[in-house]
């Protein structure tokens, strides 16, 4: 596993990140959180510098990796977006002992029926190798800072990080199964962060403190696309404190 230090004392903070990403694209969120306790973010197999790579893997492979480092950690906060947030649901369900809480961001239990051969053409399309940083922040626009995380340079330019094969068998899971038995057997608080501009399933995210087992609180964020923490940080940032002083007494 490759975990990222944030710095803070405290209780602990788990940063999940989502699909594409890697732990320090949580950097502009990671620097307020550390008011609230240790924060620590996590590469998901596949992804930034995690050394599994090659596939092979399911949902409970990436829940038991983020178990391991709250079994160091000590039982704490899970913050997770998009895959990140399918994570946090998981790992709160079957290891209730080491999650105090969880915030999910913009991601649906249930996407049965949904493949990743709809987004093929889109990165095939993209202009790999990138010519310089500034190429991938004139490429990807508004997410192109979040995006500069993601790629490493070679000798040829700049290329993501992660295989888009691995990438795609990730995801695919996610259509083949329903995680809402998963949701159903969460006990801690929860805030459900939802996209406004949301590529989820409708519904879902609204059903959830109808179907979780804690207290659940659903916000959409006005304005918002798929990365909420990036689109509308001060919403984000103001829900997100207001959640962690009432479940850490602060």
């Amino acid at each position: 596993m490759h975990i990222v230090e944030f710095g803070g004392q405290g209780p602990g903070i788990l940063l999940l990140h989502g699909l594409m990403g890697r732990a320090t694209t949580w950097w502009p969120v990671a620097k307020w959180l550390t008011t609230y306790g240790r924060v620590v973010g996590l590469d998901a197999r596949g992804h930034g510098r995690s050394p599994h790579r090659g596939g092979g893997w399911r949902t409970e492979d990436f829940v038991d990796d983020a178990a391991e480092v709250l079994a160091d950690l000590g039982p704490s906060v899970v913050v997770g977006h998009s895959m990140g947030g399918l994570h946090a649901w998981c790992l709160a369900a079957t290891h209730p002992d080491l999650v105090r809480a969880v915030v999910v961001e913009d991601i649906a239990p249930d996407q049965r029926g949904k493949t990743v051969d709809p987004w093929k053409a889109y990165f095939e399309s993209w202009p790999v190798p990138f010519r310089s940083l500034a190429h991938v922040r004139e490429f990807f626009g508004d997410l192109g800072d979040w995006f500069t995380e993601c790629v490493e340079e070679r000798a040829d330019g700049y290329h993501l990080i992660a295989d888009l094969d691995d990438l795609y068998e990730i995801a695919n899971e996610w259509g083949r199964r329903d995680y809402w038995p998963f949701v159903e057997k969460v006990r801690c608080p929860m805030l459900a962060i939802e996209a406004e501009h949301s590529a989820m399933p409708p519904g879902q995210m609204a059903d959830l403190p109808q179907r979780a087992g804690g207290e659940v609180c659903h916000l959409v964020v006005d304005g918002a696309g798929h990365v909420v923490h990036h689109d509308q940080p001060a919403v984000y940032r103001g829900a997100v404190e207001a959640f962690l002083s009432g479940v850490l007494g602060r």
